[in-house]
């Protein structure tokens, strides 16, 4: 078991004083900064897979990063599996098939919505979920190996515990883990999201659970942390915005559900808090339409200084049709900004950015 390390007090400096009233006094008013592509490619060009959706990325250290998704012949086909591939010379390397939902030689299930994630350990994690359907799924784990280049055996998380269903934990503290997640009926009846705590690492794990009024479903959350110490989570749902509720106490109580001002097509989202201050989000600016994808033909990057109001600042997709959706966005220990999502369910694209903040 892994235990906080003994914490040193010393005497705060007035830098410390300034930079704490510049968090808290002038978050809000961030300038919104200038955004620079660097660089942006398809992840693979040919694969061994007809479609592919979900991605997820995580930095391995001196620019370096990692992206994993699920592919198959399409979404609930019980060969879909999970592929990671790595760029660490400027290249991507050939899609690699690291998991699956192979039972034995006549029961396979399907494999989903993979998310990478790096603990206070240097451990780089990797859940996912293999079920028939995301009513009935399980969560999955897997432990990168001290030398980055193989992964541990799949376990089966605690039952009722299904893992970050789209979007990647947020460490608090030395062994605090928040993982966003969720759940859903067959019929669609039911969408809930919650946050999955650890407080030891991820040897452990409660649920706390995300209200919403009646009628108004949830999924998805992504999180990001708010400069007085609160964890606002964003929230994919049914009512055509992006909403967001907020935990004053670590994640063991949220608020309910309410909306933004981001118009969203109950489409995927994510956002990440930015090292400097102030926050990027990638989502889908449409509205939702008869067809499931209605709305997925755009998608946008918009920054806020305070996690609040969001402005625009880069057109990732703009088509009157196609499928340009669930993204991934982090940023890397250099501060560089990275982004990947589904392009049309036949290639997944990655974006590098700088982003230039006062």
């Amino acid at each position: 078991m892994h235990h906080a390390g003994i914490y040193k007090i010393v005497r705060p400096s007035i830098w410390t004083f300034v930079c704490l009233f510049w968090a808290f006094g002038f978050s809000q008013d961030l300038p919104v900064p200038k955004v620079k592509v660097l660089s942006e490619e398809f992840i693979f060009e040919e694969a061994p897979f007809a479609q592919c959706h979900a991605s997820t990325l995580i930095g391995m250290g001196n620019g370096s990063v990692m992206a994993a998704w699920f592919g198959g012949t399409h979404e609930r086909h019980p060969d879909v599996a999970i592929y990671t591939s790595s760029n660490t010379t400027g290249n991507w390397s050939a899609p690699k098939l690291i998991a699956d939902g192979v039972v034995n030689d006549t029961l396979r299930y399907p494999c989903w919505n993979p998310v990478l994630f790096k603990n206070n350990r240097d451990e780089i994690v990797l859940f996912y979920k293999v079920g028939p359907s995301p009513s009935t799924w399980w969560g999955m784990y897997s432990i990168m190996d001290v030398n980055k280049e193989g992964w541990s055996k799949s376990h089966q998380l605690p039952e009722g515990i299904l893992g970050p269903i789209k979007n990647k934990p947020i460490q608090v503290g030395d062994e605090l883990v928040l993982s966003p997640s969720s759940v859903e009926s067959e019929e669609g009846a039911i969408w809930k999201s919650h946050v999955e705590i650890s407080a030891d690492g991820g040897a452990t794990w409660t649920k706390s659970h995300i209200p919403s009024e009646e009628g108004v479903k949830t999924i998805q959350p992504t999180l990001l942390q708010l400069p007085n110490g609160n964890i606002k989570a964003l929230l994919r749902s049914n009512q055509d915005v992006i909403m967001e509720s907020v935990s004053s106490d670590s994640g063991l109580t949220w608020s309910m559900a309410s909306t933004t001002s981001v118009p969203n097509p109950n489409s995927g989202i994510d956002a990440v808090s930015l090292k400097k201050g102030g926050y990027l989000m990638v989502y889908n600016p449409g509205v939702s339409g008869e067809d499931w994808s209605n709305g997925r033909e755009k998608l946008h990057l918009a920054y806020s200084g305070d996690g609040n109001e969001w402005t625009d600042v880069l057109k990732l997709e703009d088509h009157d049709e196609g499928e340009y959706s669930y993204p991934a966005i982090i940023q890397d220990a250099q501060g560089i900004i990275h982004i990947s999502y589904t392009y049309d369910r036949s290639k997944i694209k990655y974006i590098k950015l700088q982003v230039d903040q006062l």
